[in-house]
């Protein structure tokens, strides 16, 4: 490890650091707007100059520069101090003076850094350059004749995306950069490069002109519209929340979000249910909570009650639920709305074992049933730097665009039996194999062949399990865990006949197949639950309640309340304690805080954050086998849950990128 001294002070550096990265772990700022620590390194915007010796007598980009033996940097000199305001001065030339009414303002890198290393004046008296605005989708607002060519936008698309939809345009002054022949940034991952942008270049349209930083209230929570467990910051004003930003956690999703998880969040505050309805003659009519309680209540279910737990459902829910049922001696739960059944017993065999960070490392992956593109965009990234190692990648199941090279093998999940010889042996050959299952391949019946080729290619190794499923429900991991769930599945419900069913909030479910029970539906949006339902309560969405939430990989983590529910609406735990009242049953609990310790005290588990324990994988049924064919369970990106079906950005992504409708512009 090299040794170097940074502005007097000598300090050991990793082999193979840059001298930017010297100068940060010395404890020094060093102004920058190209370079980005999970981006290739362009050394373009000459931002973040040093004075190094030995070397020629001149300021140098740090980005770009190997940290070697004896080097003297200095990062406070004069030379540094002239040459990083001349640099400032001639990004400044072209920019315009938008900064009151940008909405890069009071988050913009080139004003910090302007304030901080720039001149305070400028000698250019020319005519600023300007540039016709991009149409880059009904995400993205771009106003380019701000843009500084610093192309992270580009390198961002290219290297972490996997799509080349963005790039740059002639040379010089002229550059431009812009989406090819102007179409829309159309993959999953788009809209990162709005947080990416160091200037007001590519900004928001959705959020646009609606708030400034320092009026937003900010808080801790987890992303619900896929199993990834994404770590987001909720920006809210008052009780609206207007934007969700990811925060950075390297273990799950790095610095990344998915386009669903940041622009749904507009269907929070559209096709809420904020007041009870109780269906009389046909017809949702208004109601109160004791009306509601009442008629519950006159069922008298005890036995005969079910619980269905929806996909966005936090584990505090589900068992207070739980508890609820089984205060009236009833075990008719399940949480997998669309009739899945598979053994529940062993969770090892359920998980994405190998973890989301660890599957990078994997050199030969078999991906069953899973469209992984929609069903968890940020693992296909994941997937893809393997694939950039030198992976080699095999997929059963409809074909796809992935974003690296990878053999489709069929649809027909039989192969499972027989796979062709050059698969079997990359995978045997595989220092670190792995197989990934997904809910298609779930129920088409691979999990036990999945198992069984577990077992054959030594999968679980010292150091490596690369046995995983992927599922594409939030609260599926949770619920596992705390035995949501029937042997036989929805089946088992449908075949007890419940005289009372609770759908919390389960949309997915065909409630046809209770037509003599009593739907009650507690739930945030008016979907295809709230449509079916005989009672509606009114709950909480998950921005508008603390809650513990499990990922794919059988990570523990928690989220707080950004703001308080519309109307009516109550906390879902709330709601099902004053059930309890109403139906004259105990649960134990009378405060969150009591909830959630007798959760724990249930599953230990569930009170430490971080990866879960589930034991060793099980042993295959080897007699099982694979049949029929596989069919992805999402059908359109945009539109996977009530949040999303009500978010007019999500219906308009959905009709635009995905159906090829025209743009949609206000007549003139």
């Amino acid at each position: 490890m090299p040794k170097v001294t940074v502005d007097g002070v000598e300090i050991e550096v990793p082999n193979g650091a840059t001298v930017l990265q010297a100068c940060e772990l010395a404890g020094k700022e060093i102004p920058r707007f190209c370079y980005h620590e999970r981006l290739s390194i362009a050394g373009n915007c000459r931002m973040c100059l040093v004075e190094v010796k030995p070397g020629p007598p001149k300021p140098q980009a740090s980005c770009a520069l190997p940290a070697t033996e004896g080097q003297e940097i200095r990062t406070d000199s004069e030379m540094v101090k002239k040459a990083r305001e001349g640099v400032m001065e001639f990004l400044l030339i072209n920019h315009p003076l938008d900064c009151p009414i940008c909405d890069q303002g009071g988050e913009c890198d080139l004003q910090d850094q302007a304030v901080a290393y720039g001149r305070g004046g400028s000698r250019y008296y020319e005519n600023k350059r300007a540039v016709t605005e991009k149409y880059m989708g009904p995400l993205i607002k771009t106003i380019m004749t701000r843009c500084i060519h610093c192309t992270r936008c580009v390198r961002f698309s290219e290297e972490i995306a996997g799509v080349d939809e963005i790039g740059a345009l002639y040379r010089g002054e002229d550059m431009q950069i812009t989406t090819y022949l102007e179409r829309a940034a159309s993959h999953e991952l788009s809209a990162n490069v709005i947080d990416l942008c160091p200037v007001g270049a590519l900004t928001s349209r959705p959020y646009a002109y609606e708030a400034r930083p320092w009026e937003l209230r900010k808080t801790l929570g987890i992303d619900v519209s896929d199993a990834m467990g994404t770590n987001i910051r909720i920006d809210s004003r008052g009780r609206e929340v207007l934007r969700i930003l990811p925060r950075v956690n390297d273990d799950v999703n790095e610095e990344w979000i998915s386009d669903k998880a940041r622009f749904q969040v507009d269907g929070l505050v559209r096709r809420r249910l904020d007041k009870v309805w109780i269906r009389r003659r046909g017809k949702l009519e208004q109601a109160s909570w004791d009306e509601a309680f009442k008629a519950i209540a006159k069922v008298k279910p005890g036995a005969s009650t079910a619980a269905i737990a929806g996909d966005m459902l936090d584990c505090e829910t589900m068992f207070a639920a739980k508890s609820l049922l089984g205060a009236l001696g009833s075990t008719l739960i399940e949480s997998r709305q669309t009739g899945m059944d598979y053994p529940v017993g062993n969770l090892a065999a359920l998980n994405f074992n190998t973890t989301f960070a660890g599957i990078e490392e994997a050199d030969a992956v078999l991906i069953v049933g899973s469209h992984v593109r929609w069903e968890a965009p940020l693992l296909n990234v994941r997937l893809r730097k393997a694939a950039k190692k030198g992976a080699k990648i095999f997929l059963i199941g409809p074909e796809w665009e992935t974003t690296y090279p990878a053999e489709f093998l069929g649809d027909d999940p039989t192969l499972l039996h027989n796979l062709p010889e050059g698969v079997a042996e990359a995978m045997q050959k595989a220092e670190k194999p792995a197989i990934i299952v997904g809910g298609a391949g779930l129920v088409a019946g691979a999990l036990d062949p999945a198992l069984t080729l577990a077992e054959q290619w030594n999968l679980v190794r010292e150091g490596w399990n690369g046995f995983n499923v992927l599922h594409f429900s939030a609260a599926r991991m949770g619920a596992l865990m705390l035995g949501f769930a029937q042997k036989g599945g929805l089946a088992d419900l449908v075949s007890a006949e419940p005289k009372l069913v609770l759908a919390l909030g389960a949309d997915e479910v065909d409630f046809s197949k209770f037509p003599n029970a009593l739907k009650v539906y507690i739930g945030h949006h008016g979907d295809k639950g709230a449509h079916a339902a005989d009672i509606i309560l009114p709950a909480s969405a998950y921005t508008e309640k603390s809650g513990t939430y499990v990922n794919a990989e059988g990570r523990v983590q928690f989220a707080d309340k950004a703001v308080f529910a519309p109307g009516d609406a109550r906390e879902d735990w709330t709601i099902l304690r004053a059930l309890a009242d109403a139906l004259g049953v105990s649960v134990g609990f009378d405060s969150f805080d009591e909830l959630r310790a007798a959760m724990i005290a249930e599953v230990p588990a569930l009170g430490r954050e971080g990866l879960a324990d589930y034991g060793a994988l099980p042993k295959a049924n080897a007699s099982a086998r694979a049949t029929g064919s596989i069919a992805y369970p999402i059908k359109d990106f945009y539109m996977t849950n009530p949040i999303s079906r009500a978010s007019p950005t999500m219906q308009r992504c959905s009709a635009e990128l995905l159906h090829g409708a025209d743009l949609a512009e206000a007549a003139e």
